[in-house]
C-alpha cells in the first residue's frame, strides 16, 4: 500500500485467504468493501461516501441455473467512483474512469470513460480529470 487515506467510519471485511490490494488515494466515509476472493484498487483513486464494492454475492442462495461463486474486482489507476455507487463481483474498471453518483456497475468499465445508471452505462468516452 502506498498513500491510501480510509476515513472513518468505513466497513473492510477481508475474508481468510482474501487480497485486498490498495494503491493510492482516498476512501471516504461509510464505505463497505467485502473482499472474499481479491480486489485490486489502483493509484490516484477517489472513492466517494457510501459506495459498495463486493466481490461476491455474500449470501447462501444458490441458483439452480449457476453457482454464485466470488470474482475478483479491479479498479485500475486514476479512477473516481461517486457517492452511492454499487460496485459487484467480477467488474474491471479501467485507468481514468468515473463513476457517476448513484450508479451500480455490473459489466466492465472501459479505460477513460464516464458511466452511469443502474445498471451502469456509458455516458461519454475519452474524459479525462485530476484527483
Amino acid at each position: 500500500m502506498d498513500n491510501f487515506r480510509i476515513y472513518s467510519p468505513t466497513r473492510i471485511v477481508v475474508n481468510e485467504n482474501a487480497r485486498l490490494i490498495l494503491g493510492s488515494g482516498f476512501i471516504n466515509n461509510y464505505v463497505n468493501i467485502n473482499c472474499v476472493e481479491k480486489i485490486e484498487i489502483g493509484y490516484n483513486v477517489a472513492i466517494s461516501e457510501n459506495v459498495v464494492i463486493r466481490d461476491s454475492d455474500n449470501h447462501k442462495i444458490i441458483s439452480e441455473v449457476a453457482n454464485n461463486i466470488t470474482k475478483p474486482i479491479k479498479i485500475g489507476n486514476n479512477v473516481w467512483i461517486g457517492m452511492n455507487s454499487i460496485i459487484l463481483k467480477g467488474v474491471t474498471i479501467g485507468d481514468g474512469a468515473v463513476i457517476a453518483a448513484g450508479s451500480v456497475v455490473t459489466k466492465d468499465v472501459p479505460s477513460y470513460t464516464l458511466v452511469g445508471g443502474v445498471p451502469a452505462k456509458i455516458i461519454k468516452e475519452n474524459i479525462q480529470w485530476e484527483l
